[in-house]
Formats: structure tokens, C-alpha cells, sequence
């Protein structure tokens, strides 16, 4: 953490090296998951469900399209999920990384090692319930 002062509270250079990397990770992490969830939304092949009874077929066809809503609501959360973290490696870049933007303390390194692309203290958190 640096201390002149003229400079603002941050995260020093070997902190924000540390969150990048997980922060990247994370990225990489979260890429692969949406692209399962995508490939499971996109996926039309039906499952050799063709035989069933008719009774159950309704309930299949009502199933499946529940499934891939499920599907889109969670490709849009996993989206917003990198599109957050891809924004908490630019205030890394730039070295706002870790800085509150309600308080202007620094969070803490135990929260932003759970959620690296928080842009609020537990303090500030707790201010907006």
C-alpha cells in the first residue's frame, strides 16, 4: 500500500501483479464455463427421446425449453461475470484496482481474493442494504 502523500491510497505494484494473475485465471476459469453453458443452450440434438411415451412428451418438450432458459439466464450471468472481471484488470492498469469507489479506502485483500472484481468495501456494501 503506498503512503505519500501525494499520491492516492493504493494497492502496491506486487499486489496488483498478484490480483491480475488471479484475475486472469479467473477469466480463463469463467470463458470455459460459459462456453459449456453456450454449447448446452445452442445444443438441438435430442437425447434418443423419440420412443417415450406419449403422456411424457409434453413434459419433454416443457422441460427442455425450461432447460435452455435456465441456460441463457446463466450465459448472461457468465457474461457479466467476465465483462466484470475483464473492467477489474483495467483498474489494475491503471492502479485503482482494490480502491472502493464509495469510501475511497482500500478493500480488503480477503475480499478481493473471493470476489476479484469487487468495486465496493464490506463497509460500503453494507451502507446500500
Amino acid at each position: 500500500m503506498s503512503t505519500n502523500a501525494n499520491e492516492k491510497i493504493r494497492y502496491s505494484d506486487k499486489d496488483l501483479a498478484h490480483f491480475k494473475a488471479l484475475v486472469e485465471k479467473k477469466i480463463e476459469e469463467a470463458t470455459k464455463q460459459y462456453e459449456l453453458i453456450k454449447s448446452a443452450y445452442m445444443n438441438d440434438s435430442n437425447n434418443g427421446t423419440e420412443d417415450t411415451a406419449p403422456q411424457f412428451k409434453a413434459f419433454d418438450e416443457g422441460s427442455a425449453v425450461m432447460s435452455k432458459e435456465a441456460n441463457a439466464q446463466l450465459a448472461i450471468r457468465q457474461e457479466k461475470f467476465i465483462r466484470d472481471l475483464k473492467n477489474a484488470l483495467i483498474r489494475i492498469e491503471n492502479k485503482s484496482y482494490g480502491v472502493c469507489r464509495v469510501t475511497g479506502n482500500l478493500i480488503s485483500k480477503a475480499r478481493l481474493e473471493l470476489v476479484p472484481h469487487a468495486t465496493l468495501s464490506i463497509e460500503a456494501k453494507n451502507m446500500q442494504s
